[in-house]
């Protein structure tokens, strides 16, 4: 079976065509990829790398990595995603390769095969995250870097992600989070040691909604990432 929740994939196709639409549904994500994109670019030194961006949708930082000079690929199980992401990688010029498959699918097609594999804002919205965890580890090569961000399980993360985010500021549409697979980072960090990968950064993000921005903080209490590397 697929570790996919059919839900999950019917909400974001729904929305797939507003994807790149930077004041519409995805636009927390539009304001959040430069801080990713460089956190990410800081550590692994993205030119010249060939990269996977697993749960790429639209491709937003699938086109951002590749603009650093990466070789990218992005995989997705949203059939509406991926041709919104084709479609805007034909009229950008930025030239992303993309397929619809299962990451634990391609792990068994091209294990060792990437420098570098993110998998941002996507364990949170998956059955099993510890197994995709296993097959960005598989996927790597060994001494890569492995990217993840997803949100943290407490009531702080609860009360701002959920009901701040979701009910009161508007800022994602009702629904887009279930608390209860949100993911704390001695679990990820857990995920990782047993898929033979080394936890080496933690990296906040907070928001300040008076300016409007994200920001990298020391603060994992609410949306975090993670960069760990593969064991030799």
């Amino acid at each position: 079976m697929t570790n996919a929740d059919p839900r999950e994939l019917l909400k974001f196709s729904e929305l797939a065509h507003r994807w790149w639409d930077p004041h519409a549904e995805f636009k927390p994500l539009h304001e959040l990829n430069p801080l990713r994109l460089k956190w990410i670019d800081s550590q692994a030194r993205l030119a010249g790398k060939r990269v996977l961006d697993i749960g790429c949708g639209g491709g937003i930082l699938t086109e951002s990595m590749t603009l650093l000079g990466a070789q990218v690929k992005g995989i997705d199980l949203s059939t509406e995603a991926l041709g919104v992401a084709d479609l805007h990688s034909l009229d950008s010029g930025v030239a992303v390769e993309y397929e619809e498959i299962a990451a634990e699918a391609l792990a068994a097609r091209e294990p060792g095969t990437y420098d570098v594999v993110t998998c941002m804002e996507m364990l949170e919205h998956v059955p099993d995250p510890a197994a995709i965890v296993v097959a960005c580890a598989t996927l790597v090569k060994p001494g890569g870097w492995v990217f993840f961000s997803t949100l943290n399980r407490n009531l702080k993360a609860y009360l701002f992600a959920v009901v701040g985010a979701e009910y009161i500021a508007r800022l994602l549409p009702r629904g887009t989070h279930d608390y209860a697979r949100f993911i704390r980072p001695a679990e990820l960090a857990a995920f990782a040691r047993r898929a033979n990968m080394q936890p080496d950064q933690f990296g906040g993000i907070t928001y300040h909604p008076i300016g409007k921005q994200f920001a990298l903080s020391s603060d994992t209490s609410i949306n975090y990432m993670l960069s760990c590397r593969r064991e030799a």
